[in-house]
């Protein structure tokens, strides 16, 4: 199966970055900006990158936008030609559309546009940063989706001397456990025996309740 096809609409620190790591997985890039220094800083490193308006529909349509999987807008200052990159690539068929916005409101607005996905980088990267400096026993964190991580923790002195049966984490915190690390091999081991004693130095992987996992951490 073909990887998918990424336009670029702002090639700023936010777009450039995101072009250069899907490039980076080879997939196929278009990046486009107005400026030149912009398109110039990313040339080497995607597909294309090309100097034009992307407020301009026929411009894009003549790049063959059209046939792209997913659109990436990264103009979160400018609300306008946010606005006009979205219906634009609404219009000639994009099939997913992510944009960048710099507040609340710009967000509301984009949706409504027809933006899938709409993201707050600094917000959202504010919010991460704070939520590890806050972490005491978790070690690593991927979110699944607005609910659901998967989480590497080491055990927490509450669980410690205490069988995983009797500790019954499924009912009281929604978590499941995937597996354990191993303290010699520092390989993960996926068949636990629910009457394992937890241990002090033990590493859990799980899937939890982002919220519920995070918050019975950070007591």
């Amino acid at each position: 199966m073909k990887n998918k096809q990424f336009v670029v609409l702002g090639l700023g620190v936010f777009g450039s970055t995101v072009a250069k790591t899907l490039s980076s997985f080879d997939c196929e890039v278009l990046a486009i900006d107005k400026s030149p220094e912009c398109v110039e800083r990313v040339a080497d490193d995607v597909t294309k990158a090309v100097i034009g308006d992307v407020t301009d529909v026929e411009f894009l349509n003549e790049l063959g936008v059209g046939e792209f999987d997913v659109g990436i807008v990264a103009i979160g200052n400018h609300l306008e030609e946010a606005i006009l990159a979205v219906m634009n690539l609404k219009e000639l068929g994009v099939q997913q559309i992510v944009a960048k916005a710099k507040n609340k409101r710009f967000m509301q607005v984009l949706e409504k546009v027809g933006a899938d996905r709409v993201v707050r980088p600094e917000k959202e990267m504010g919010l991460k940063i704070a939520r590890s400096l806050l972490r005491k026993n978790i070690t690593d964190l991927i979110q699944l989706d607005d609910d659901y991580s998967i989480v590497e923790i080491k055990a927490p002195y509450s669980w410690q001397g205490s069988s995983l049966s009797h500790l019954d984490l499924r009912k009281k915190l929604n978590i499941n456990i995937l597996g354990k690390r191993n303290s010699e091999t520092k390989k993960l081991e996926f068949f636990i025996d629910p009457d394992y004693v937890v241990k002090e130095n033990d590493l859990f992987l799980l899937v939890a309740d982002t919220d519920k996992i995070e918050e019975f951490d950070y007591r």
